[in-house]
């Protein structure tokens, strides 16, 4: 009897001991699995953080670029030299004479006549200028200076005083009608001066880059050719 028990005990602890190591087996790769999984889960929350860093430095950085792009430039105070016509002047910048044509606006040319409601003529250019010399004053102006035009001006935005204080030249020329509006600057100005009828909204009057070129063309036309 006890010969037939010995080798039926001895398959029972081998057969307990398998099972024992297959589950310890199992145990270990659910361990492994586990790991591997809170590994990845840590390794993501990671990547997700530097990528959220990455992405806030760059808004930063676009809205840096943004700011610097689209933030008018400080005025500086200039010396005012002498009123060349309705939207152009001359100032004193250290040692040199500097020409400057405001933005935002197109005066009518200093030669330039306009009609009257009656059907008359005057000379619109003449009062333009004056109209700007009396808002200029004797100066200083506080001019935000830009780029240069195909004449060599200096563009520039001008005010009798820094902001928030004085009056803005451009706007007001606008304003009193002696300009029309070449972008969305001083539409509102422009709209107003025509509704109550002011300065060249009096009557009727060609538009100032109209009357330059044909009065270009018409110079060129009547310039004598060097072989004649």
């Amino acid at each position: 009897m006890r010969a037939e028990i010995g080798p039926i005990w001895t398959r029972f602890v081998l057969d307990v001991n398998i099972l024992f190591t297959l589950a310890k087996g199992r145990r270990e790769r659910q361990a492994d699995r586990v790991m591997f999984r809170a590994t990845s889960s840590l390794t993501r929350l990671r990547w997700r953080r530097r990528i959220r860093s990455l992405a806030a430095l760059l808004l930063l950085a676009g809205l840096a670029m943004a700011a610097w792009v689209w933030l008018p430039a400080p005025a500086v105070p200039v010396p005012l030299v002498h009123v060349i016509d309705g939207d152009s002047l001359t100032v004193r910048q250290g040692d040199a004479t500097v020409t400057i044509r405001l933005t935002g606006l197109d005066a009518v040319e200093y030669r330039q006549d306009c009609g009257r409601a009656d059907g008359g003529r005057w000379n619109c250019g003449h009062d333009a200028r004056s109209a700007l010399e009396k808002l200029a004053g004797r100066g200083p102006l506080h001019c935000e200076l830009a780029a240069r035009d195909a004449y060599h001006r200096t563009l520039a935005e001008c005010r009798t005083r820094p902001l928030p204080d004085g009056i803005d030249l451009g706007a007001e020329m606008v304003r009193q009608g002696w300009a029309v509006a070449t972008n969305d600057d001083y539409l509102v100005e422009e709209a107003e001066a025509q509704a109550k009828r002011r300065g060249i909204w009096q009557g009727s009057f060609i538009e100032p880059v109209e009357w330059r070129t044909t009065h270009e063309r018409a110079a060129a036309l009547t310039k004598p050719r060097p072989d004649e």
